[in-house]
């Protein structure tokens, strides 16, 4: 199963600081309220004051509670600094001094502020991702970005990437594949053959029919946009435009064809329905 459609930068942006908050991240995330203010003013220290701000909103903008909180941005520690009237933001070194503070601290914010494990909401994320897997055809990282912002919302702590990379890619496979069934169904035999025949690869050729069906043009030009006028009207003379994808049964009514046409300029109801039979053929 394809998991692995983060880049690289992606991957390490994750849960860290990629780079540094834009003025607007900064007003959004790191801005103290009357209540951050009430908990972070409760601690003695400008160290033990600082290094709580910077957890407590570095968990809203990040999702998870810094391992080291003075590995952070500067702009952050100043902006936090400024805000606490704190006039050297340099004593945030101090605050990893004592281990048990961060753990106390964190602790205590886990607690005032409701934030959960990812265990906890697991199952509600998968159904969440499913309906919008299905009802909007969005690509694997636009879920992935859909999901961290659904934990954040919900002071959930993001769990490490790869888990939630399989989630993701997972329920999409999973809605991807009820679409398939789904289209199975409505197609007549006649109509299930024809498609079935876009598969086999004509003698001479190197491709099949559908592979070449699902090449569009390579460049802008005339001639090119004479072949694509002919592609689309063999596309259009399958008769698919025919076949009615309203039912009422909770398919998405007339994203279906744009959802398997998104997969490739031409998808194949069977094909898809097929790889998934060979996939639990092989468990």
């Amino acid at each position: 199963m394809p998991v692995e459609f983060l880049t690289d930068e992606q991957v390490a942006g994750y849960a860290a600081f990629g780079r540094a908050p834009s003025r607007a991240e900064l007003e959004r995330f790191f801005f103290l309220d009357d209540v951050d203010r009430e908990l972070v003013e409760s601690k003695r220290r400008p160290h033990n004051r600082l290094g709580l701000a910077v957890l407590l909103t570095s968990v809203r903008y990040l999702g998870v509670f810094l391992d080291d909180p003075v590995d952070v941005p500067a702009v952050v520690v100043d902006y936090l600094a400024e805000q606490l009237r704190i006039d050297d933001a340099s004593v945030l070194k101090a605050y990893g001094e004592r281990k048990n503070t961060r753990l106390e601290h964190v602790r205590e914010l886990r607690r005032v502020l409701g934030y959960r494990e990812f265990a906890e909401v697991e199952g509600e994320l998968r159904r969440w991702v499913d309906a919008r897997a299905w009802t909007t055809g969005e690509g694997p990282n636009a879920l992935f970005d859909a999901s961290v912002g659904w934990l954040r919302e919900r002071r959930v702590l993001l769990p490490g990437v790869t888990t939630l990379t399989r989630l993701v890619a997972s329920v999409r496979e999973a809605a991807n594949q009820r679409l398939w069934d789904s289209l199975y169904e409505l197609l007549e035999p006649g109509q299930r053959a024809m498609l079935d025949a876009l598969l086999v690869v004509p003698d001479g050729a190197r491709v099949s029919e559908l592979d070449r069906l699902r090449r569009g043009p390579m460049r802008v030009s005339g001639p090119q946009m004479g072949r694509a006028l002919e592609r689309a009207a063999e596309i259009a003379a399958l008769g698919m435009g025919e076949v009615e994808l309203s039912r009422g049964d909770g398919r998405p009514d007339r994203r279906a064809w744009p959802r398997a046409q998104r997969a490739g300029a031409v998808q194949h109801p069977l094909h898809g329905r097929r790889r998934g039979q060979a996939a639990r053929g092989r468990v």
